[in-house]
């Protein structure tokens, strides 16, 4: 009896103590005037997010998790006009701008800033998390720069003849889907390698494709208001 006892003691100050430890975890960074994150965490299936609907509400949950969750949440993501779906630039669906990141540094003033190379200021210092944090890019060991957009470097989106947008985010296996290079970074010094938006296609859509092709199923997430 007075085994079971002490070994009921034992589970309960067991159970105490991750309470108590739960208690005291510091609680996530707050940035509530940030209008402007890439997506510290990929999406549970690669590219596949259920569509745009899915990739707005993935970003708009980090975004509250960090204190901005009273705006409107957007993923810079276009869809393409297949499969039953109607054309969506990824450039009309974020707002009007001017957008600052999690430590208050402005990317650009409005849509046609964000997509002049000269005036967008994404990159691998700006280009922060919803915590505030640098996203691993070709500085790092192991890279991630590779963030999945789906449009042409105007912020517009591609015909429907060519998947360029895995399967419009639902597919988490074959297709591909166009992705830019947030630390402006590549290969060699053509502008494609230095796309935030536009480098290259992904070698797939499952998250061991996108890794391999240097990216991690990550997002760039605009406040639309």
């Amino acid at each position: 009896m007075r085994k079971i006892i002490s070994l009921a003691t034992a589970a309960l100050a067991l159970l105490g103590f991750a309470g108590s430890a739960a208690a005291q975890a510091p609680a996530p960074p707050q940035f509530p005037n940030m209008t402007f994150f890439i997506t510290g965490t990929p999406g549970p299936d690669g590219a596949n997010f259920g569509g745009l609907e899915g990739a707005d509400a993935f970003c708009q949950r980090l975004a509250t998790s960090a204190g901005a969750g009273s705006k409107t949440w957007r993923a810079y993501l276009s869809q393409q006009a297949m499969g039953g779906k109607p054309a969506v630039n990824a450039r009309d669906r974020i707002g009007k701008g001017p957008w600052v990141n999690a430590r208050g540094v402005e990317i650009a003033a409005n849509v046609d800033d964000l997509h002049t190379p000269e005036k967008n200021k994404i990159n691998v210092e700006t280009g922060l998390t919803e915590t505030g944090r640098m996203v691993m890019s070709r500085l790092f060991v192991v890279n991630y720069h590779d963030i999945l957009t789906g449009t042409n470097t105007d912020g517009t989106t591609f015909p429907g003849d060519k998947d360029m947008t895995c399967n419009n985010w639902t597919s988490g296996g074959t297709g591909s889907a166009m992705v830019g290079h947030h630390d402006r970074m590549g290969l060699n010094d053509m502008p494609p390698a230095k796309s935030w938006n536009a480098s290259h296609p992904s070698q797939g859509c499952d998250n061991a494709a996108l890794r391999r092709t240097g990216g991690n199923g990550l997002l760039y997430c605009f406040a639309a208001n």
